[in-house]
C-alpha cells in the first residue's frame, strides 16, 4: 500500500502526534483493512521521506525516550481511505504538542539540513530547502532570511 506524504500527515493529524513505530503500525492497520498483509517496517522509508520533505517533523518527546512526529510546514494533510477508524483500532492517546516546540524543532532541523546541503554542494536539496523556507516562514513565523541567503548564494 502506498501512502503519500500528505496522507501520512493526515494520519498523524488524527492523533495530534505519533511515534514512528505508531505511524508504521497505523499504516499496517490501513493495509490490513484493505486486505493487504504488510509488515509495519515496510513504511519506514516513506516516513523518513515525509520527514525529509517537511511534511512531518520529529519533535523530542517530553519523556526523552522517543521522538514524536507532528504535521510539518509543507503538508496538506489528507486522510487515506479507512483512516477515520484508526483512533478506534489503535491504543494511542490523543496528543497535543506545544506549537512553539514543533516550530523550534522544524527550525533547528531546517538550519541543520541547509548547512549540510551547502557543505555537500547538493543543488537539488538546496533548491528544495529554498522552497521549504518560504513555507516555514508562513507556517511558523520563523525568520529564515539569513539561511535563505546562504542557500541562494550556494
Amino acid at each position: 500500500m502506498d501512502l503519500s506524504a500528505d496522507e501520512l500527515a493526515g494520519v498523524v493529524d488524527l492523533f495530534g502526534a505519533l511515534s514512528r513505530a505508531e505511524l508504521r503500525q497505523a499504516c499496517a492497520e490501513l493495509a490490513f483493512k484493505r486486505g493487504e498483509e504488510t509488515d509495519p517496517t515496510a513504511y519506514a522509508d516513506d516516513i523518513a521521506a515525509a520527514v525529509e520533505s517537511y511534511h512531518l517533523v520529529a519533535v523530542a518527546a517530553e519523556d526523552g525516550e522517543t521522538d514524536l512526529l507532528a504535521v510539518g510546514p509543507t503538508a496538506f494533510p489528507s486522510l487515506p481511505e479507512g483512516a477515520g477508524d484508526l483512533p478506534h483500532i489503535m491504543d494511542v492517546p490523543d496528543r497535543e504538542l506545544a506549537r512553539d516546540r514543533v516550530v523550534e524543532a522544524v527550525e533547528r532541523q531546517f538550519r541543520a539540513d541547509a548547512a549540510a546541503a551547502i557543505d555537500a554542494g547538493d543543488e537539488a536539496r538546496i533548491a528544495a530547502l529554498l522552497d521549504v523556507s518560504y513555507d516555514l516562514d508562513a507556517w511558523g513565523a520563523v525568520d529564515l532570511g539569513e539561511a535563505r541567503d546562504r542557500l541562494d548564494a550556494a
